[in-house]
């Protein structure tokens, strides 16, 4: 893990302590914060705990969640389901994602960023800088 993920994650939460879990939406890892992840029990707990749409929520969230923690060296155990899930080997690629990260496939991640930033460009989420007026030491542009 490198060491402005654990830098991060110690500065968030304390601790290195973090759950992983399968993307729902892309061939990834997700790493989040032990605290983060326990606040998706607030969305838990406007249901019926008997309800089927409680079941299949907290079995979507929790069914292929694994606790880890990095060591020293800040080396992390992947569990061999989420290898698979990510399609991982050798070489990976971490992936800030606001609260949490992401582990991907080097190639899957560069394809994924690719993406994103076409749609979000698209959307018109991402617009070019704006040229900023010449500072000019002690005094204002353009005086």
């Amino acid at each position: 893990m490198p060491s402005a993920y654990r830098a991060a994650l110690k500065q968030l939460t304390g601790s290195s302590g973090m759950i992983l879990r399968p993307s729902f939406t892309h061939a990834c890892i997700e790493a989040w914060p032990t605290v983060r992840f326990n606040e998706l029990e607030q969305s838990l707990n406007a249901l019926d705990v008997f309800s089927a749409e409680y079941e299949d929520l907290s079995t979507a969230i929790y069914a292929d969640a694994y606790p880890a923690e990095a060591d020293k060296d800040g080396r992390i155990l992947l569990p061999e389901a989420l290898l698979k899930h990510a399609r991982l080997s050798d070489a990976v690629t971490f992936m800030g994602n606001g609260p949490i990260f992401q582990i991907w496939e080097p190639a899957a991640a560069a394809l994924r960023t690719v993406e994103a930033r076409t749609r979000a460009k698209e959307r018109q989420q991402l617009k070019p800088a704006t040229a900023a007026a010449p500072v000019v030491l002690g005094k204002a542009a353009g005086a």
